[in-house]
Formats: C-alpha cells, sequence, structure tokens
C-alpha cells in the first residue's frame, strides 16, 4: 500500500488527542520503555546504519555530513540517555501560573497545553528521530518526521523501537509517524496539511530551511545557519582563550554551535596569535584571516588565505575559520551585530563590566561569558535534548526542549459572574 502523507497527517491529529491526555507517568515509563528497546536494539539499528553509511560512501557525501550520519553503540547510548533524561524531567504539561484576581471578581490563569502535530524536516543526523520523537512526546504532543533519503535505513530502524514501545503502553504507534518514502512530492503536500500539522521544523543546511519557510503553508521554526562567534578581550585570561577557542573549532566541526569566526582585540594580537596559529596548524586548521592577522599563520605554516567579505557570513562546519582583530570592543560588538546568524556568541574577558555589556548588546539565542560555544546545546542547557534551535524570535529562541513545544491558554474561573 503507497503511503499517504494525508492520511498519515489525519492519523497523527487523532493520536495526538490521546498523548494530550496521558498522564506523566504514563509518559515517563513509555520514554524508560523506548530507551530500552533502543538498547536492547543496538546491533539491527548499526546495521540498518551501515547501509546509509554505505550509501553515502559511494555518493561521495562529504565527510562531515557522514559523521553526522554515523551511528555506534556510544552514540546509541547517548541517544538512548537524552531520551532518559527526558523522561524524568518535570512535567510541562497542565502547569498553572499563579492566579490573579481580575477586578470583576474572576480568576485568570494561563496553561501549558500541547501544540498539537508537529511536523519535523531534516537531513543527516538520525539522533534527531529520537530526541524529536521523545521531546514532543514529552510535551503531548504527536509529530511526523521526515528525514533525508541518506538516513532512511537508519529513521526506519529507529521508527520500529519507538513503535514497538509504545504498543507494550498502548498507545497509538501515530504519535510518531516516520515518513518511508523521501520523495519531494510527500514533502511538498506536507508543507500544505495546517488542517492537521499545527507547526513545521526543520533542521538542516541552509537551503532546506529557506525552501520550507518559502513553500509552507503552516508556521514554522527558522534556523539557516550557525555563524557563531568568539570575542577575545583585552582583558582576557590567555590561555583561558586558547583552550575555549580549541574545543569550540576543533572538537566536532560539522555541528552548528562549533566556532566559525574568531575576534582578537587588537591589544592581544602580538602575543596571542602565535599561540593560535600553533594549535590551528596542529589540527590542520584552514583560516581565513585580516589583513593584520595573515602574516601570523602564514609564518607558522598554517593553511591560510585572506578573508572577504563571504567569509564574515560563512558556515564552514568544517576545520576551517575565519580570524579577524579588531581595535576594540566597540568594533567587535558591531561585527558581530552585522554578521551573526542569531545563534551563540560568546566573549573571553574577565572584566566583569565588559562581560555585562556583552550580555547587554548582543542579542543572540545564546550568549555566553568565558565558556565554549559547544555548550550551545539543549543536552547541556539542561533540555534533555533539543528538537531544534530557533533563530527567530518567534514562537521560541534557541535550543527547543520540551516546554518550547507547548503555548498557553487563558483558564477563567467565576462564581457566576457576569460582565456589566
Amino acid at each position: 500500500m503507497a503511503f499517504s502523507i494525508e492520511q498519515s497527517a489525519q492519523q497523527a491529529r487523532q493520536a495526538a488527542i490521546q498523548v494530550a491526555q496521558l498522564s506523566s507517568e504514563q509518559k515517563t515509563q513509555a520514554l524508560l520503555t523506548v530507551a530500552d528497546t533502543l538498547l536492547s536494539n543496538t546491533q539491527e539499528i548499526m546495521a540498518a546504519n551501515r547501509k546509509d553509511l554505505e550509501h553515502a560512501v559511494a555518493n561521495d557525501m562529504d565527510r562531515a555530513m557522514q559523521d553526522r550520519l554515523m551511528l555506534d553503540e556510544q552514540r546509541i547510548k547517548a541517544i538512548a540517555q537524552a531520551v532518559i533524561d527526558i523522561a524524568h524531567q518535570p512535567e510541562v504539561v497542565g502547569q498553572m501560573s499563579e492566579a490573579q484576581t481580575m477586578p470583576s471578581g474572576i480568576s485568570v490563569q494561563k496553561m501549558q497545553i500541547p501544540l498539537g502535530v508537529i511536523g519535523m524536516i531534516y537531513e543527516s543526523r538520525p539522533n534527531v528521530t529520537i530526541d524529536a520523537a521523545a521531546l514532543c512526546f514529552k510535551a503531548g504532543n504527536a509529530v511526523i518526521l521526515r528525514g533525508g533519503k541518506e538516513a532512511l535505513h537508519s529513521n526506519m530502524a529507529l521508527a520500529k523501537c519507538l513503535h514497538d514501545a509504545f504498543v507494550q503502553h498502548n498507545i497509538d504507534t501515530a504519535a510518531v509517524t516516520v515518513i518511508p518514502n523521501p520523495d519531494r512530492d510527500i514533502l511538498n503536500t506536507m508543507l500544505t496539511l495546517s488542517d492537521d500539522i499545527d507547526l513545521i521544523i526543520p533542521r538542516g543546511g541552509e537551503g532546506l530551511i529557506r525552501f520550507v519557510s518559502q513553500h509552507s503553508q503552516i508556521p514554522v521554526i527558522q534556523h539557516f545557519k550557525g555563524v557563531c562567534h568568539m570575542y577575545i578581550d583585552e582583558f582576557a585570561d590567555a590561555s583561558k582563550a586558547l583552550a575555549l577557542l580549541e574545543n569550540g573549532k576543533t572538537q566536532r566541526t560539522s555541528v552548528c554551535n562549533a566556532l566559525e569566526t574568531v575576534l582578537i582585540h587588537a591589544s592581544l594580537a602580538e602575543s596571542l596569535l602565535p599561540n593560535v596559529a600553533e594549535m590551528f596548524a596542529k589540527h590542520n586548521v584552514k583560516v581565513h584571516a585580516c589583513a593584520e592577522s595573515l602574516p601570523y599563520f602564514a609564518q607558522a605554516n598554517v593553511d591560510v588565505t585572506a578573508a572577504t567579505e563571504a567569509d564574515w557570513e560563512a558556515e564552514y562546519l568544517a576545520m576551517e575559520i575565519a580570524v579577524r582583530v579588531v581595535d576594540d570592543f566597540a568594533q567587535g560588538i558591531a561585527h558581530i551585530q552585522r554578521y551573526n546568524s542569531g545563534h551563540t556568541e560568546v566573549i573571553v574577558s574577565e572584566s566583569a563590566e565588559r562581560q555585562q555589556a556583552f550580555l547587554q548588546q548582543i542579542h543572540s539565542a545564546v550568549v555566553m561569558v568565558n565558556a565554549s560555544s559547544r555548550f550551545s546545546d539543549g543536552g547541556e542547557l539542561g533540555l534533555g535534548a533539543e528538537i531544534g534551535i530557533s533563530t527567530s524570535k518567534l514562537h521560541a529562541y534557541g535550543p527547543m526542549g520540551a516546554a518550547s513545544l507547548t503555548t498557553q491558554k487563558f483558564v477563567v474561573t467565576g462564581n457566576g459572574h457576569i460582565r456589566g
């Protein structure tokens, strides 16, 4: 039988009614069973993932994408642990705000409620299948997951684990639908089903997100790219700055919270840049350098080119970075305000005054003081996992956990009150 996205969306709408009525304990136990099922099916998941990896190699997929695609025992354990973390988070559905009594005598509160049906569109990373499913379920929603063709075998294996766990708890398996056909026509139709799908969350390359934003008839959470900056202030601890830069750029390059531009206060250039160059050389980092910083990298035999305007806007997702020496704090702030993508910005400084000025003037979704940009992640920020990172300010901003997948309704209580 051919897959029907229209029918699946209708089934998800019905499943969402059941999920919204589950108790906190029922959701917790179901999610714990999901985690157990993932672990007990590790070998089956890895076997499916190998098919996707073989196809990726045969089609010359770049290494960053292959890294996102790969599942091994350690990553599957991490995925399962994220589900456990989500399961044990405080309940968000049904939470009530403090009551306010109006002059009329009525009592007014707000209650957190599920959004309904979430449509998730993503590329490469099969862990998103589980993260998104668990977070949507925790928030009382159903979800329709449309992964990329490059991860189809992996996603279907993960979907089986989800469904096996739901069956054990008598939960409608339509609460999580993984689309088994990557056909673009199905995606195009999905984006029109506003009667059954309440929100679309695309997660992947800028091209995918712009396509979804332009064609969707359903509200879209946007995250076009992660151009993350580190500003190293004149009052920075040099060793701390170097360690944060190394971690932010080189630990894992294929993720959106990796650093793409570092700005260095001019007073530190002479003392700090030789050490930066040595560190980049060790990791084979390609550098796009401003005129003032370029000689330091050339002398250290780093792969370096002169930075262009395009480099300040680039998301490399590779061992590659843009470097600029700025005259002062104001120029550093102006650069970030001009070129940021709304994702994550870091200041390295021992000056409390500079730290506060940075926090006041930079309004990306995550702003950090003396911490690695790699912490800009739902799991690290206490969300258990994230369904995505919103760089648009409505209705969520930054890493999105279960609470971001709810909305609020007014609850009004009276005792026969009528309006005069």
